[in-house]
């Protein structure tokens, strides 16, 4: 399949928007694209069952419309690490089953974009992580820096655990998480100097992001010609 995975560096550094921005440029190219966030915790029960708030976003910006089902494998009420809340529910999570999702999806579309749970190293169950879904799905991957202080240790450590994983890192996103954030400028340059990765973008802060406002900062040139 032809497509990514987007971890991050950290519960809350901007994945679901910088998924979300990637779909918009890729549709804009004219390209058939599908959204996936395999596990999710954090759900709303409903007469169709559990639903994930960022998952239904990923189903809706798709290029046409999915069975929420394919969209999210693993929906868990409770918004806590997804293994504890898997062990919670009695359910065990497993790779076949978001594998056969993701083919799915990938046969309808031109190019499929995954969004991971938390950070790269979550765990999934009892030895089961984030980090196995994208050599599972042969993807490589776009790491998302929530910006703010810490990020340049967050984002070379996670840089790091990816190549040792035997993944490819297709390219870096610099999200600005904090609105204050000190020499953003600088600690950009730091990472661009230290990852051997293409960055595909610096986000500036926005008080309300919207797929196509956040896809304006984006250049995601590396992914479609590498």
């Amino acid at each position: 399949m032809r497509g990514v995975f987007v971890t991050g560096t950290d519960t809350g550094c901007g994945k679901t928007e910088i998924t979300l921005a990637l779909m918009e440029s890729l549709r804009q190219s004219g390209a058939a694209v599908l959204g996936m966030k395999p596990v999710a915790s954090g759900g709303e029960s409903t007469p169709e069952g559990l639903r994930n708030a960022d998952a239904r976003r990923l189903q809706a910006q798709g290029s046409h419309q999915i069975p929420y089902e394919q969209v999210n494998a693993y929906a868990f009420e409770p918004p806590i690490a997804p293994h504890i809340a898997a062990d919670q529910a009695g359910v065990r999570i497993e790779l076949e089953v978001i594998a056969a999702a993701a083919g799915h999806l990938a046969a309808r579309s031109d190019f499929l974009v995954v969004e991971g749970v938390g950070g790269w190293r979550v765990p999934l169950g009892p030895s089961l992580f984030t980090s196995d879904l994208p050599l599972a799905l042969d993807l490589p991957v776009v790491l998302v820096s929530g910006f703010k202080l810490g990020c340049v240790n967050h984002s070379l450590l996670t840089v790091e655990s990816i190549r040792m994983s035997g993944t490819r890192l297709a390219g870096w996103v610099a999200n600005q998480i904090d609105p204050d954030m000190p020499a953003r400028d600088e600690n950009l340059a730091t990472l661009v100097a230290l990852i051997e990765a293409p960055c595909l973008g610096l986000v500036p802060w926005m008080a309300s992001p919207e797929p196509r406002r956040v896809a304006e900062h984006l250049d995601l040139t590396p992914l479609l010609t590498g």
